[in-house]
């Protein structure tokens, strides 16, 4: 069972007690992800989250991560649009000194102007890593392009440019904005006790901020653009976006079921039409992207720069047979079989458990059981997710495609 507890001064922990398990999962779940940016401020969480690994008052950089490797533990992080998390996973009784390695990062890091030079490079070559990898930086392509002026659409790691700017100040400016209690939950799951507990709201019940406004900001437009950049690659590459559903949308399941019908397992339909008949495509998939007020439904695709033109159509194709002909009763059960399974199963480790539990408090302020969310998904009908395709993809899509330098296509 999921608990909750609030801190005076209004932080959240939530916990789940797994008896059969000997580790603890422990996530500080932070609201504040690149979307809460300003412009100039464009790739700051993240490299907030570089920083925190960088050193406090009393431990190194490379000391905390032999503290962890001296316990058996991981410790890591990610941001996200929305968020940033802090995790470690240890077996349980190293689960208090964990916290207490995470407590310190979290309250007192340093953030060294020297380290703050070291790291700029390091997020640098983050940065171009993703920018060699084109079957990644052809999303952020699409992103940047359908909401140009939109901070949801900036990259999570910034630009060269923004990121020369960060200096300790900024950080700590920033900090002081978004790492408020109110906006902090510590997600707890595994073996745990009441007195890692106690030692949590120890920790992390009495850190007090200067109170600031919440950052608002408005449900962004779509726009169906098209881009087109040139790389030294093999491929081409192509991903289209429609607009999608918040990820609190009342027929969320619905598009969850759609997306896989259409994209997101071995039988559906682009995977089994353009790969598996067609041979047009080693990668082709669909995803939907999620967000607290807006989403976007994207469809990637790779081929020879010569067969791009009929991968496009090919996507087309099986988009309007869609529309026109609808899914059958079939796909649709299976889909919600296999949506059920893979929930159970990705379940079944104290990690996946603390992520699920820390997403949804920052979210919902609330957390339903795993029969309440098979039964949502047993709901979804052949009606409601016809619905939704027709909705959806009568809408005229961005377009972001990645072309081979120097070939004739």
């Amino acid at each position: 069972m999921i608990k909750k507890t609030t801190c005076k001064n209004g932080l959240r922990i939530v916990y789940e007690h797994i008896p059969h398990v000997r580790s603890v999962a422990v996530g500080i779940w932070v609201q504040a992800g690149s979307r809460y940016e300003l412009p100039e401020e464009n790739g700051l969480t993240h490299f907030i989250e570089h920083m925190l690994f960088k050193g406090t008052a009393t431990r190194s950089a490379r000391q905390i991560a032999e503290e962890f490797d001296r316990i058996g533990g991981n410790i890591n992080a990610f941001t996200s649009k929305e968020n940033t998390c802090y995790y470690a996973k240890v077996l349980d009784h190293h689960a208090k000194y964990a916290v207490e390695i995470l407590a310190d990062m979290f309250f007192n890091s340093t953030f060294d102007p020297i380290e703050i030079d070291k790291e700029r490079q390091v997020v640098l070559e983050e940065i171009k890593m993703v920018e060699d990898t084109p079957d990644d930086i052809v999303h952020e392509y699409l992103w940047q392009a359908m909401l140009p002026n939109d901070p949801l659409g900036a990259p999570i790691l910034g630009t060269e440019e923004t990121l020369n700017t960060f200096t300790r100040e900024s950080i700590i400016s920033y900090m002081e904005k978004h790492y408020t209690p109110k906006n902090v939950v510590i997600s707890v799951a595994g073996n745990i006790s009441e007195d890692l507990l106690n030692h949590i709201e120890a920790l992390f019940g009495d850190f007090k901020q200067p109170l600031t406004e919440v950052t608002q900001f408005s449900t962004p437009t779509i726009k169906p653009v098209y881009t087109e950049s040139h790389k030294d690659t093999e491929q081409a590459h192509l991903c289209l976006a429609y607009p999608g559903l918040s990820v609190k949308a009342d027929n969320i399941y619905s598009l969850v079921v759609l997306n896989n019908i259409l994209g997101g397992s071995m039988s559906s339909r682009l995977f089994q039409e353009i790969r598996e008949e067609k041979g047009l495509a080693y990668s082709i998939y669909s995803y939907h992207s999620s967000y607290e007020d807006t989403g976007v439904v994207a469809i990637y695709g790779g081929t020879s720069c010569n067969q791009l033109e009929e991968l496009k159509s090919s996507i087309n194709e099986t988009i309007q047979t869609v529309m026109e002909q609808g899914f059958t009763e079939t796909e649709i059960s299976n889909a919600k079989e296999q949506l059920k399974g893979n929930l159970l199963l990705g379940l079944e480790s104290s990690n996946s458990r603390m992520n699920r539990n820390g997403k949804n408090e920052l979210l919902y302020g609330k957390h339903r059981s795993l029969d309440e969310v098979s039964d949502t998904i047993d709901e979804v009908t052949l009606e409601s997710v016809m619905e939704l395709t027709k909705e959806i993809f009568s809408h005229e899509p961005a377009v972001s495609v990645i072309m081979p330098k120097d070939v004739e296509c």
